[in-house]
């Protein structure tokens, strides 16, 4: 009779404990050692087990073993990573980031967004819009060098609602539109892990990752 690595390392016993002794490498090789004994005081004298046929099933429990205990390990090192990555996390709360979007953060009545330029522009231009895209204010913010940038808003004069503003950017270098991206800026509220990723909280009610953010500001 050969016993396999497979067959020591799925033997379980009827107890409440079957499951978490199926996963310990220490009891899946004393299962497997108790069976081997058993074996050799039960094989055939006629056809007994010979020494490479038993050091061939020794090698593979010592497979299975060395692979849960790696496991193991691995399980216990990313619970420790993800636990540092919240405490890190948490001393971003209370501040504010900057993350792609275009809605516009309107506090004190001063509404604060940002942009990012690929190139110099001699002009940059900022909309502010409803919701529904109706313009309701212009700022004209001249040349701006390639990079990020972040504007203010006096909503002082402004008499509707500030709930769903959002703001486009419009940047030029002489004649040519150039590319650039809008940038909300939020507060980090809270910090938690999901799926081993770090994500923040922030007070526009948006989720987002840690590698999301933009910048600090």
């Amino acid at each position: 009779m050969i016993l396999s690595a497979t067959n020591a390392a799925t033997v379980t016993d009827s107890s409440s404990t079957k499951a978490n002794a199926s996963t310990d490498p220490a009891a899946a090789q004393d299962r497997f050692l108790k069976l081997l004994v058993a074996q050799l005081n039960n094989q055939d004298p006629m056809n007994p087990l010979d020494n490479a046929q038993m050091t061939s099933q020794i090698a593979q429990i010592n497979t299975v073993t060395g692979i849960q205990q790696l496991n193991q390990t691995m399980q216990s090192m990313a619970s420790q990573f993800n636990s540092l990555q919240v405490m890190q996390g948490t001393a971003l709360v209370g501040r504010n980031v900057l993350t792609e979007g275009s809605s516009l953060a309107v506090a004190d009545k001063t509404g604060k967004g940002g942009f990012e330029l690929g190139s110099a522009a001699t002009n940059v231009k900022i909309e502010v819009t409803t919701a529904g895209g109706q313009v309701v204010d212009t700022i004209d913010l001249g040349a701006k060098a390639a990079g990020r940038h972040t504007f203010d808003w006096d909503a002082s004069q402004y008499t509707g609602s500030t709930e769903g503003l959002q703001f486009r950017v419009t940047a030029v270098n002489g004649s040519t539109k150039l590319d650039s991206t809008a940038l909300n800026l939020a507060k980090v509220t809270a910090a938690g892990a999901e799926d081993g990723q770090l994500v923040l909280s922030l007070s526009n009610g948006k989720t987002i990752n840690y590698s999301q953010i933009k910048a600090l500001v």
